[in-house]
């Protein structure tokens, strides 16, 4: 039913720079256990932001780290800020974090937030970027993983809602924003910054 796409796989490989939640934890045995959990009735899929997307939240079985923290007047002197992009084919966008070295040690998760695209849509995206497809037939590929103490989706970042309404050859959805929801992401992410 599911298997872990290779965007996802820089999470899993301490030998990439990623900052994002690192999984330590074997890719092959993550599948089996991800598949098993879905497999018991007890973890349903859940509506993402496009029909395309869904999740699963899930218990923290492979001992992830939380990589968000609270914007606080203590450590806001802390953030830094630069121009990123995650892969080679991505506009680099404005992003903010806190540093590793300089920020609180992260806490285990409670669950891990377990992020699906459609075949079809990451079909669609690999092209759209003149990628290979993955020879796959599994309906869902695990393509993020985050680390959380809450069992529903936190927001995306605004500037994650602003590259997929860029589209897919800009290495986006081509979901279009919805005010809205744009809206509630500032207001989590104005409080809150990634560690890396």
């Amino acid at each position: 039913m599911f298997v872990i796409d290779p965007f996802a796989f820089k999470q899993f490989d301490a030998n990439i720079a990623y900052e994002g939640t690192r999984v330590e934890y074997d890719k092959q045995a993550f599948e089996a256990k991800i598949n098993e959990l879905y497999a018991s009735g007890d973890y349903p899929l859940v509506d993402g932001y496009a029909p395309f997307c869904k999740h699963l939240f899930v218990p923290n079985f492979a001992g992830v780290k939380n990589n968000v923290l609270v914007v606080t007047p203590e450590n806001e002197g802390r953030l830094r800020s630069g121009y990123e992009a995650r892969t080679e084919q991505e506009l680099a966008v404005l992003t903010r974090w806190f540093p590793k070295d300089g920020a609180d040690e992260p806490t285990v998760a409670r669950y891990m937030d377990i992020i699906l695209y459609s075949r079809e849509q990451i079909n669609k995206e690999a092209a759209a970027m003149g990628r290979e497809e993955e020879p796959t037939t599994a309906p869902w590929g695990i393509i993020s993983i985050k680390a959380q103490d809450v069992g529903y989706e936190l927001p995306m970042q605004p500037i994650t809602m602003m590259r997929n309404a860029l589209g897919k050859e800009e290495g986006g959805s081509g979901v279009p924003m919805e005010r809205a929801k744009y809206l509630e992401s500032v207001a989590f992410w104005s409080k809150h910054a990634p560690i890396k």
